[in-house]
C-alpha cells in the first residue's frame, strides 16, 4: 500500500513505516497545499497528515472517488481535518492522544511560570544589555504557590496540568468542562466557565474546532482579574487574539503565556510588541522521545487499518 507522509517525522518512525509501506515523505516541512491534498487523496492509499494539513469539505468534495481509505493524524487534535467529510468520502481517521499528555502539559506550567516571573522580559533585558544589577522591586512578577488555577477543559491534558500544579504549587485547582468529570486525579471542583476564568491563573485545554472557537472572546476575558494569566496550549483559534491583546493593553490581565496561535504559523503584531505576553513556537510535544511516540502510534494505525484489524486510535 502506498503511504504519504506529509511532513519530516523522526527516522525510527519512518524506517517503521517504510518496514510496511510503499512511502513517499515530503521533504518540505509547510502544510499541503490544497493542491497537493486533493493530489494525495487521488495517488496514495493511506496519507499521515498532521497540524496544518487541512483535509477540508472543499478538498473532498473535489475529489468524489479518492483512492485514499485512512487518514493517520500525527497529533492528538485533529480540528485541520474535516471528519465527517472524510467520512462520507470513505476514510477512517486516526489520531495520536496519550502520547502527547505529560509533554503537553509540562509546556502549560513552562509558560505558567514564565508569564507569572516575567522570564521572557527578564531575559530580552539581559541579552540587549539593559540589566543593571538586582534591587529589590526589580521585575516583579506573581509568586504561584498557593494560587488557584482555572482548567478549562479537564480531559487527559487538562488532568495533568492539574496534577502538576497542585503537587508541585500547591495551586488550588478549580475547572470548567462541558461535561461533569467524576474523577479528576487531585481535589478539584468544577465550575462554571466565568469562575473558572476568575482563577490567578488560567489554562486552556480544550480540543479546537467549531464548538470551541473564540471561547475565549471579549466577553470571557471580563471575568479575568488584573492580576491574572492566561495560558493557551490548546488550539489557537479558542482565542479571540484581537480581544486579548485589547485586554492585555487595557489592563484587564497580568499577562500571558501562548504556544498556539489563532492564524499559526502567524502572530498577532499587538501580541508580538507586548512586553507580558511569552510567546513560544508551539513546542507542546517538541521533544524527541515524544515525537516518536506519536509516529509510532499513527503507524501502528496505519498498520492495524491495512490488516484488517479495528484501529487503536479511531477518531
Amino acid at each position: 500500500m502506498k503511504l504519504l507522509i506529509t511532513r519530516p517525522l523522526p527516522d525510527d518512525v519512518t524506517e517503521a513505516a517504510r518496514a510496511r509501506f510503499e512511502v513517499t515523505q515530503r521533504e518540505s516541512t509547510r502544510p499541503l497545499t490544497g493542491d497537493e491534498m486533493r493530489a494525495s487523496l487521488r495517488a496514495f492509499d493511506l496519507i499521515l497528515p498532521t497540524l496544518g494539513d487541512r483535509y477540508q469539505a472543499d478538498v473532498f468534495a473535489d475529489v468524489p472517488e479518492p483512492r485514499a481509505r485512512m487518514l493517520a493524524n500525527f497529533g492528538v487534535g485533529y480540528n485541520h481535518i474535516d471528519v465527517a467529510a472524510a467520512r462520507a468520502a470513505g476514510l477512517v481517521v486516526s489520531n495520536t492522544p496519550g502520547a502527547v499528555t505529560d509533554a503537553t502539559a509540562d509546556i502549560a506550567l513552562t509558560l505558567m511560570l514564565m508569564t507569572a516571573r516575567r522570564a521572557g522580559e527578564g531575559e530580552r533585558m539581559v541579552r540587549a544589555g539593559r540589566w543593571e544589577g538586582w534591587h529589590p522591586t526589580q521585575m516583579l512578577g506573581m509568586h504561584v504557590s498557593g494560587k488557584r488555577i482555572g482548567i478549562i477543559g479537564m480531559g487527559r491534558i487538562g488532568k495533568a496540568i492539574a496534577r502538576r500544579a497542585q503537587a508541585g504549587f500547591g495551586m488550588e485547582v478549580v475547572f470548567f468542562n462541558r461535561s461533569t468529570v467524576a474523577e479528576v486525579g487531585v481535589p478539584a471542583r468544577q465550575v462554571s466557565l466565568s469562575e473558572a476564568m476568575a482563577a490567578d491563573v488560567v489554562v486552556l485545554a480544550v480540543p479546537g474546532g467549531k464548538d470551541t472557537h473564540h471561547l475565549i472572546n471579549a466577553d470571557t476575558l471580563t471575568h479575568m482579574q488584573p492580576h491574572a494569566i492566561l495560558v493557551n496550549i490548546s488550539r489557537g483559534d479558542v482565542v479571540d487574539e484581537t480581544a486579548l491583546a485589547a485586554a492585555l493593553v487595557g489592563g484587564r490581565l497580568a499577562g500571558a503565556g501562548l504556544d498556539v496561535y489563532e492564524f499559526e504559523p502567524q502572530i498577532n503584531p499587538a501580541l508580538m510588541a507586548l512586553e507580558n505576553v511569552t510567546l513560544l513556537p508551539h513546542l507542546g510535544t517538541a521533544a524527541l522521545e515524544v515525537r516518536e511516540s506519536m509516529g509510532m502510534m499513527a503507524v501502528n494505525n496505519l498498520i492495524a487499518f491495512a490488516e484488517g484489524r479495528p484501529l487503536p486510535n479511531p477518531v
